[in-house]
Order: structure tokens, then C-alpha cells, then sequence
């Protein structure tokens, strides 16, 4: 069993790279967990460019290991297109705003933006490291066994892409629910206002809080959960809680906020975008605050 230090998202920020690689110790191994493209509004530099290529000689030279995002995946779609010549990702203004600095970078469609997102087909949807588990943003059972099924190494293959796209069949979702997380419809005449103040019915659900199952205590991204209520998120949503009895598991995406916490002793998301952090995994059966690192100068 090895030593990892396990970083999350980069998205396109070449110091930040930099800094979390800093932290690793000579002797650890290191494990990225997606969303290496795709900078948001606060990298003063961004360059997916760099950032890739400098990922994939770790993986490639140094024996680093990866697990793909929701951005590698959005990518691949974005820049194919299906069998009736359109685009498998809309390529609408949104898409286009949250895909800017790549395609900035590399155009859409282009020789470098194909044989980037070939790439991005190599990296698997989820690892087990032997004692530590990696996913982008949700460790389902269920998930995992759906899409093991078909392709037993975790990794999507070209004929598998339309069908991913459209969301439509269960090994679609199990894909979107290991790189998106888990998200539901609140009960009938419940909503709240996100931070961009737009009104949804809709709420992601932080699936690694097993002790506090309740609406309020389990969602993610709420300004205000006082407005949501105490009630129990029943079963039949088909939610999988990850309980004490599974072996750690990292993930990133979610964009929390705050310092950088171990949640659960079994589950922890590292995406703190504004005190970013890395974890240093020595093989402990449950996680540990002191094993955050913040990669902050």
C-alpha cells in the first residue's frame, strides 16, 4: 500500500498545479481527480495547455494515476459530434462560457482539441487504490457495478458517447452520477434561491453525509438551508449513503466553501476553491484533518 497526495481540481490554473504538486513528499505517489481544463473567472493565467501536459507526463513518466471529470467528459462531447453530424454536447453560450479558456486555447473541433479529449478516454471513472477509493464526485456500489458491466475497466469508449450524451439509460446515469453526484427534486412546494438568485426545485445532495440523511443537513449548495425542511430523504430516491462500513473515498467538484474539513471519516471532498488543499493519504483507514494540506503561498 502506497502513499498518495491526492489533488483535486485544477481547472486550467498551471500555479495551482504547482503549488499542489509542492506539497507531495518524494516518497508519495501522486493521484489527480479530474477537471484538469476549463478555468473559472478567478485564475489570473490560465492555460489548459500546461496543465495538461504537464499531468499527462506525470501519468505517463512517473507512474501518477487520474480519474476523469465532468469537464474532460463535457469536452469529449462538446468536440464530437454524433452519427447525424451535430455536435454531442450543445454548443450553446453556456457551454461555450464554461468551456472558454480550452477553447480558446485549442478551437473547437481542432486536431488539438480531438487528440486532447482521445486522451481524456484513457482516464478512468473511478480507482480503487487498495484501501483509498477516488471518484470526481460520487462513489455509488450501484453505479460502478452498472457501468463495470459493460466496460469492466471503467473507461468510455467512442461507441459508448451518444448514448452518455443523451442521459437516457441507466449505464448514462450511473456515468453522470460518478462525475456530477447525485442531485433530486425537493419535495412538492419546496424550493430555494441559489446564489445567482435563480429559483430550483432541484438540489445536490452531499451523499457522504450517512449520519444526517435530512434534506437540510444532506444539501449541497444551498445559500439557506433553514429554507429547505428536516424531513428524511426516503428511500425510494434510490440515494446510496456512503456508510462507515466503506474505505475512504476522495472526490472533488463540489466547490466548497470555507476551510477545508473532513466531513466523515470515510468520505471527504477536497474542492476548495478558495483555500485549496490537497490530501496526504498513508494508508489510515479513516481520514484525518492533519492529512489536509492547504497549498495556499
Amino acid at each position: 500500500m502506497s502513499n498518495y497526495t491526492v489533488i483535486p481540481d485544477i481547472h486550467a490554473d498551471p500555479e495551482r498545479l504547482s503549488l499542489s504538486l509542492a506539497t507531495a513528499a518524494s516518497s508519495d505517489h501522486l493521484a489527480f481527480l479530474g477537471d484538469f481544463i476549463d478555468a473559472g473567472k478567478s485564475v489570473l493565467r490560465p492555460d489548459d495547455a500546461e496543465v495538461l501536459t504537464r499531468v499527462r507526463r506525470l501519468i505517463e513518466d512517473d507512474g501518477a494515476v487520474a480519474v476523469m471529470g465532468n469537464h474532460e467528459l463535457n469536452a469529449i462531447l462538446f468536440h464530437r459530434l454524433d452519427s447525424n453530424g451535430q455536435p454531442l454536447r450543445a454548443r450553446d453560450d453556456k457551454n461555450r462560457a464554461q468551456h472558454r479558456s480550452f477553447i480558446e486555447r485549442f478551437s473547437i473541433g481542432s486536431d488539438d482539441a480531438l487528440d486532447w479529449t482521445e486522451w481524456f478516454l484513457t482516464l478512468p471513472l473511478w480507482r480503487d487504490l487498495g484501501g483509498l477509493r477516488l471518484v470526481h464526485a460520487c462513489w455509488s456500489d450501484t453505479a460502478i457495478s452498472t457501468i463495470a458491466a459493460r466496460r469492466l475497466d471503467g473507461r468510455l469508449r467512442p461507441d459508448d458517447l451518444e448514448e452518455v450524451a443523451r442521459k437516457e439509460t441507466p449505464f448514462a446515469r450511473a456515468v453522470d452520477l460518478l462525475l456530477s453526484g447525485p442531485e433530486t427534486a425537493l419535495p412538492a412546494g419546496i424550493g430555494f434561491h441559489d446564489n445567482s438568485g435563480h429559483y430550483r426545485t432541484q438540489v445536490r445532495i452531499a451523499w457522504w453525509r450517512a449520519d444526517a440523511p435530512t434534506w437540510r443537513a444532506a444539501a449541497l449548495s444551498v445559500p439557506n438551508p433553514e429554507y429547505l425542511p428536516e424531513t428524511e430523504i426516503t428511500d425510494e430516491l434510490g440515494l446510496d449513503f456512503y456508510g462507515e462500513e466503506n474505505p475512504p473515498v476522495l472526490v472533488g467538484h463540489y466547490k466548497m466553501r470555507g476551510a477545508p474539513r473532513i466531513e466523515t471519516p470515510q468520505a471527504a471532498c477536497l474542492d476548495y476553491p478558495d483555500t485549496p488543499c490537497v490530501y496526504r493519504w498513508s494508508g489510515e483507514q479513516a481520514l484525518r484533518t492533519t492529512s489536509l494540506i492547504s497549498t495556499n503561498k
